[in-house]
């Protein structure tokens, strides 16, 4: 028993020490284990006693909600009630507004649709006339067309297409002038027939006009493709201008018969301009000839300066006539201001006259209030009467004259229309 079985470092163990040292152990751990058990049973018991307490929290929780499961199912139900009645209501009102607004979509969609028709109606009518309207354009078109290609025909033709500036020509003049003003294929004293003369007031010599303008020259230029082309076309054309231009001077230049100016008529405003712009030598040529190249505005222009002249020759012509009338006026004038002078005269002597007349009859009014005023007897009323005839067959004799007679009046002067007044 006392021998060392153990030996831990300097101290050595024997078996009653190392047997005394495992019961107290062993009973170490009884003590715990029974510590343990103690504590293991106070938590049951007082998880028991939690466990307890929950469950009759949870019965009064479950009896809570029992009672407000209760509430709230009559709470429901009278919900319930109301909302069937309310749903009731609303369906009612829904379906008179339905109703309504049905009868009122009817309403609308039929006005609209009313509407609608009418306005495809009006728009139909408007897309007819518009196409009757392009239909009568596109006809106008193809009549211009056919204007287009008679032009074209005439223009290519030399004799035609002199026809066709010499009318354009005749036009102009025709629509500004008088006919005594201008002759057309006027004969000159060298047997030349110009297109048209127009003749100056107080002048005897006319103004040549010409009409025969060479265009093949310029054709021919507008339809060059290449440089070599169009150089040989305005050459020609140049030449052929240059000589009409010549022959114009030579032709229709006469001293004491035509002036000393004539006109070429270009029967085309663009080619007018194109004629200034590029062929400045053709412009120089015909100021040098005293050859003016007019277009149809230009020709209007000194159509309208003609006719001035004219109008102020015919109004020196006739200014004898206007004056002698003048002066027949300004003697009519003349005369009807005596005639009115004497008029003024005699209104003004017939006022006068009714004035005095109007101071006579209220003087005779006066005197007749007072002798009704006066109270006489009749023998004395009648003497009165004798003495105031006596007085009237004698009026020289005043001493006899009643004393309530009035004066005689004098002999009155008659007025402008016969009315005697007094003096």
């Amino acid at each position: 028993m006392n021998e060392t079985v153990i030996t831990l470092g300097q101290h050595g163990f024997t078996v009653f020490q190392v047997l005394i040292g495992a019961i107290g152990l062993v009973g170490l751990l009884l003590v715990g284990l029974l510590i343990s058990l103690s504590r293991q049973s106070t938590l049951r018991s007082q998880e028991l006693y939690e466990a307890q307490e929950q469950a009759r929290m949870q019965s009064l929780q479950v009896e809570e909600l029992s009672r407000l499961q209760a509430a709230m199912t009559g709470r429901m139900q009278t919900m319930s009630e109301i909302f069937s009645s309310r749903q009731s209501e609303m369906a009612q009102v829904l379906t008179n507004r339905m109703d309504g607004m049905g009868h009122r979509l009817t309403q609308t969609v039929s006005k609209s649709l009313t509407d609608q028709q009418k306005a495809t109606g009006d728009n139909l009518r408007a897309l007819h006339e518009r196409l009757a309207v392009i239909d009568k354009a596109q006809g106008n078109i193809t009549e211009l067309s056919g204007r287009v290609v008679e032009l074209q025909q005439i223009l290519a033709n030399k004799q035609t297409r002199g026809t066709f500036g010499q009318g354009r020509m005749e036009a102009i003049v025709e629509d500004a002038l008088p006919p005594h003003a201008y002759d057309f294929q006027y004969t000159l004293s060298n047997g030349k027939r110009p297109d048209c003369v127009i003749h100056i007031p107080s002048d005897n010599a006319v103004l040549v006009i010409d009409a025969k303008f060479p265009l093949e020259g310029w054709s021919a230029v507008k339809e060059a493709q290449t440089p070599e082309e169009d150089k040989q076309a305005r050459t020609r054309f140049r030449n052929d201008v240059k000589v009409h231009i010549k022959a114009i001077a030579e032709r229709y230049f006469i001293t004491g018969e035509t002036q000393e100016t004539a006109f070429m008529f270009v029967p085309s405003e663009s080619l007018f301009a194109d004629l200034h712009e590029q062929f400045e030598d053709i412009v120089q040529l015909s100021h040098r000839t005293r050859v003016v190249i007019v277009s149809p505005s230009l020709l209007t222009l000194s159509i309208q300066v003609v006719q001035s002249i004219l109008k102020d020759a015919r109004m020196r012509e006739q200014a004898h006539i206007i004056q002698r009338e003048v002066a027949l006026l300004v003697d009519d004038v003349s005369r009807l201001d005596d005639r009115v002078s004497k008029l003024q005269a005699h209104f003004g002597q017939t006022a006068k006259d009714i004035d005095q007349i109007l101071t006579s009859t209220g003087k005779i009014i006066k005197r007749g209030r007072k002798i009704e005023d006066i109270d006489v007897s009749e023998a004395e009323l009648a003497a009165e009467t004798v003495r105031a005839s006596e007085a009237i067959e004698k009026p020289s004799d005043m001493s006899e004259a009643s004393p309530f007679e009035a004066p005689a009046p004098e002999p009155a002067r008659s007025g402008p229309f016969g009315i005697a007044g007094p003096k």
